[in-house]
């Protein structure tokens, strides 16, 4: 049987589809991709036995039903290789023979019965469901897996925790020295509940999804998550236990605000560690009326930076100490012109947030402070 297909659009879904397949697998078949031509569509599938993705491609027009495994490098490293225009690709329904005939040659590769390619996982028992715009889903999973931990010892940490109270979805993600939070109110859950997404399938949410604007609808129980829009879905093990009670370390009361401009606080950073310490990256800021002047030094090289910047502060005039490479990457993931840095003093967690939040929607940045020498 034979089939058409654009070349662009099936390189590039076959990029996204790529991500789930890892190098080196103990089930061989997991090495490959499943083609199901059917209806008109060509529906692809992709495992490393813990996530499945699922994708389909309308189809130019196809002579029958197929469904076969080819070797996922070999058919993605060719299809980038050839630039946008139709292809024809013809398949030996008894061998899985592949042809794939383009304007100036072709390609002959073998295929395989998909037969013993493992089935996803279907959701058993009690499930919550809900409902997020793409855009939200996507925006919320790329500014807390930053903030993810690499920790052996306490796994529920390593993921993205998806928490649902009153209709409203907090994403969030900490390592116990910066935590990142979003919100999104009115996802439509059927009811409250709670799920950790590892680091993986956060990624591949963020490369299935990040082209679509749609609404991906989210189901879940203890086990496995499924996200799924009109043309893909994903099915993901979650990872099992209970996340630490993140409302607990958000302080309520930080008086003191400094109001910043965040590319120039970003830019001044850059500079500052340069000459600070390669181990501790200890950056020194100091509040006061109009003003923040950020400081650093490396005893060690005998260097030290100073900077200051105009800011709008109301509050006590004082000197907290953050790791600097940690602070940057709060600010690198947070959207706005400018941003509200809120303290209490030297020794608690800073809040940073941006002066205007999106409609429906919040997010609130997390760092604890380093101690400071003088």
């Amino acid at each position: 049987m034979k089939f058409n297909i654009s070349s662009k659009a099936f390189s590039s879904r076959l990029l996204d589809m790529g991500r789930v397949i890892v190098s080196k697998n103990s089930v061989a078949i997991l090495e490959c991709f499943v083609f199901d031509v059917k209806d008109g569509k060509l529906t692809i599938m992709a495992s490393d036995n813990e996530n499945t993705l699922v994708s389909s491609l309308d189809l130019n027009e196809h002579d029958g039903e197929i469904r076969f495994a080819v070797n996922a490098k070999t058919v993605q490293e060719s299809m980038k290789e050839i630039p946008d225009q139709p292809l024809e690709i013809f398949v030996n329904e008894t061998t899985f023979e592949v042809t794939v005939d383009y304007q100036n040659g072709q390609y002959k590769f073998m295929g395989q019965s998909a037969e013993e390619y493992p089935v996803p996982p279907a959701l058993e028992g009690e499930t919550t469901t809900f409902r997020i715009d793409s855009e939200q889903l996507i925006s919320g999973i790329g500014r807390a897996l930053f903030a993810t931990a690499d920790d052996t010892l306490r796994p529920v940490m390593n993921g993205v925790f998806f928490d649902i109270k009153e209709n409203k979805l907090a994403m969030v993600a900490s390592d116990g020295h910066k935590l990142a939070c979003g919100e999104v109110e009115n996802v439509g859950a059927s009811e409250d509940g709670s799920f950790i997404l590892p680091k993986k399938p956060a990624s591949l949410v963020k490369a299935l999804f990040g082209n679509e604007k749609a609404e991906v609808g989210v189901e879940f129980n203890m086990r496995n998550a499924v996200f799924t829009t009109e043309n893909s879905k994903l099915i993901c093990r979650l990872i099992e236990g209970h996340y630490p009670n993140y409302k607990s370390v958000i302080p309520n009361n930080n008086p003191n605000e400094a109001t910043v401009n965040r590319a120039g606080i970003l830019s001044a950073l850059r500079r500052m560690l340069i000459f600070s310490n390669v181990n501790s990256s200890l950056v020194k800021l100091n509040f006061e009326p109009s003003r923040i002047t950020i400081s650093t030094q490396d005893i060690d090289f005998s260097m030290s930076a100073t900077e200051s910047l105009m800011c709008d502060y109301s509050g006590t005039p004082m000197s907290i100490g953050f790791k600097g490479t940690y602070l940057m990457d709060l600010l690198n993931n947070m959207e706005g012109d400018e941003i509200v840095i809120r303290l209490a003093d030297a020794t608690r967690a800073g809040i940073i947030v941006p002066t205007k939040q999106t409609d429906g929607a919040s997010v609130l940045m997390l760092l604890m402070p380093m101690m400071l020498n003088d």
